[in-house]
């Protein structure tokens, strides 16, 4: 009993340790910014934030960092790239 438990937690430590394993479908999380919290989320490949500057831009603080945090999660096309900064 305990080996087969051991063998798991060794397995576990293991992945844990290659993240890249890990892909998110989607994702929501309340962000706590400085002026205020926002729901983030992300859905296949696309990123939704309430806050202002995201409704008016595409883009934000608030899914940058997540796209930084969680980069090696991110299916290429949520992956933060120079290409979906605006001109």
């Amino acid at each position: 009993m305990y080996s087969s438990l051991i063998s798991k937690i060794e397995k576990a430590k293991r992945y844990a340790e290659e993240p890249e394993r890990i892909s998110f479908k989607s994702l929501e999380v309340a962000f706590r910014g400085d002026n205020g919290t926002h729901a983030v989320s992300l859905k296949g490949d696309e990123w939704s934030c309430e806050c202002e500057h995201f409704h008016t831009s595409g883009l934000c603080a608030h899914v940058m960092t997540l796209q930084r945090v969680f980069g090696v999660n991110l299916s290429d096309n949520a992956r933060y790239t120079q290409e979906h900064v605006p001109a």
